[in-house]
């Protein structure tokens, strides 16, 4: 019986249990509903899942559809019905602890967790500049946890595309939403940050006056607890021809796509420390260019690493080989799903969309069954 079993022993076997199981459990009894409610229980089993790595999902995503895939179990795909109101514009922004951000324009973003269903709209904040004057092009989010804090933050910077004078080019801003406050702050950048961001991130190929400005390839970071913007350096690389950025294992990753062939990964492994050259991933034979790579996550025993390769294209890469095995999953040929790696969490809670809220008070109006209704009779295997 369930509601005799040590307190201990039921909440060592919940947090072993991914959060879609979880989420059903709290209608087993007021206790396990309060157990699995708890900030400290989600703590707890956030930490355990990502010391472990169990229950890990694929989130595959278009413009219209959300679908996930756990990582042990590709076979079984679950499709996640949009929690936002899409018309094929809907873009993901970070995965951190089992949340994703999502967003259609730079009024209508969302926290979500695919897991438990929960969404946190974020309210609406208003830009310094006229809308007119920015494009989808122009704007760019961030999602992350702020350890220090706690926090879970969203980043907004935008770029009007229209200039104020020769001498300033064209004008930012930067603002951050705080889920603990569930409010926008905008950033006021220090001299320093405004030229780093102009020479280096806003600076617009363009002529002038009959001379040619480039702007360099930079990599910036800013930082959610000291909201400061810093440059990190680029790896020794003889040649690029493209480069994208990446993270695995916590590590920021930069690929470089020097020849036709293959695909050069660099890795940091300390914050703010020295590149070193990871691996060289060949051009797998079924696949005609690299257009796009990105590694997702090591398998557990470290020795392969899951690629995704242009368009959702997922593969298993061997470190020692360098042999290609395709991650098969049951999807209709043609769709083109995109990968994201999401920890299963109850991070955001487990109260669903508070907009469908008075609906499911209606469905639950007539329901007297008593609140502990499958606390008896319910036997836990363990």
């Amino acid at each position: 019986m369930a509601a005799n079993l040590p307190s201990d022993i039921v909440d060592d076997v919940f947090l072993r249990l991914p959060a879609t199981t979880l989420l059903r459990f709290r209608a087993l009894s007021k206790p396990f509903f309060s157990l699995i409610d708890s900030p400290d229980f989600i703590a707890s089993h956030l930490k355990r899942t990502l010391e472990t790595e169990d229950h890990l999902m694929i989130l595959l995503r278009s413009p219209r559809i959300l679908r996930t895939v756990y990582l042990d179990a590709p076979d079984k795909i679950s499709d996640v019905e949009h929690p936002l109101q899409t018309d094929g514009s809907t873009e993901l922004f970070g995965s951190v602890n089992g949340v994703v951000g999502l967003t259609n324009s730079p009024f209508d973003l969302a926290i979500f967790n695919p897991s438990t269903r929960k969404i946190h709209r974020l309210p609406v904040a208003p830009l310094d500049f006229p809308e007119r004057s920015i494009t989808r092009e122009n704007v760019f989010y961030g999602l992350g946890h702020d350890s220090v804090s706690d926090d879970y933050k969203v980043a907004r910077m935008i770029q009007s595309k229209d200039r104020v004078d020769e001498s300033y080019g064209y004008p930012f801003e930067v603002k951050v939403f705080s889920l603990k406050t569930n409010k926008w702050k905008r950033i006021d950048l220090l001299p320093e940050d405004v030229e780093i961001l102009f020479d280096n991130f806003y600076f617009q190929p363009l002529f002038r006056h009959g001379k040619r400005c480039i702007g360099f390839n930079t990599i910036l970071t800013f930082d959610l607890a000291t909201e400061v913007v810093r440059i990190l350096s680029f790896p020794h690389v003889v040649y690029c021809r493209g480069m994208d950025i990446g993270a695995l294992d916590g590590c920021l990753c930069m690929m470089c796509y020097g020849e036709l062939s293959q695909v050069d990964i660099w890795i940091m492994r300390e914050y703010g420390g020295k590149w070193s050259k990871f691996v060289s991933v060949p051009k797998p034979e079924t696949v005609d260019s690299f257009k796009f790579v990105r590694p997702l996550i090591y398998s557990k025993d470290r020795s392969k690493i899951l690629l995704e390769i242009n368009n959702g294209k997922l593969f298993w890469f061997d470190l020692a080989s360098k042999s290609f095995e395709k991650f098969r999953i049951n999807v209709s040929e043609g769709l083109q799903l995109n990968a994201e790696i999401v920890v299963s969490s109850l991070v955001l809670g487990c109260k669903g969309d508070p907009r469908r809220a008075r609906e499911k008070k209606m469905l639950q109006k007539g329901n007297k069954r008593r609140d502990d209704f499958l606390s008896k009779g319910f036997k836990l295997k363990l």
